[in-house]
């Protein structure tokens, strides 16, 4: 049989955040690859109540004062840090909820 050798572990470089919204990016990215990322008002509004959430982050152009109301609401009951971004789209691309046409470009 032929000798097995391993390669080394390929080093990966954190980024370095230029502000906050590109940390946020980051984090995002990292929590959705490692399943960590829960989204949607019903899974949120979940993870908020049973308090297996670390951190919220809603966007201020969110179009229903409701649907902000409650999240705001659940992340002061039970201590849980909220972040508004300004924008529901970059969100929505962070998350990995915006939709891209055939040729990559982002659906509005």
């Amino acid at each position: 049989a032929a000798p097995v050798v391993a390669a080394p572990p390929a080093v990966v470089e954190d980024v370095q955040p230029v502000d906050v919204e590109d940390a946020l990016r980051i984090v995002l990215r990292k929590s959705l690859e490692s399943n960590g990322l829960v989204r949607g008002l019903s899974e949120v509004a979940r993870a908020l109540d049973r308090r297996t959430a670390h951190l919220c982050i809603l966007a201020e152009d969110c179009e229903d004062p409701e649907y902000k109301k409650l999240i705001d609401a659940l992340c002061r009951q039970h201590n849980i840090d909220i972040i508004a971004v300004k924008e529901r789209t970059k969100l929505a691309q962070w998350a990995g909820l915006a939709k891209y046409d055939k040729d990559g470009a982002l659906k509005k």
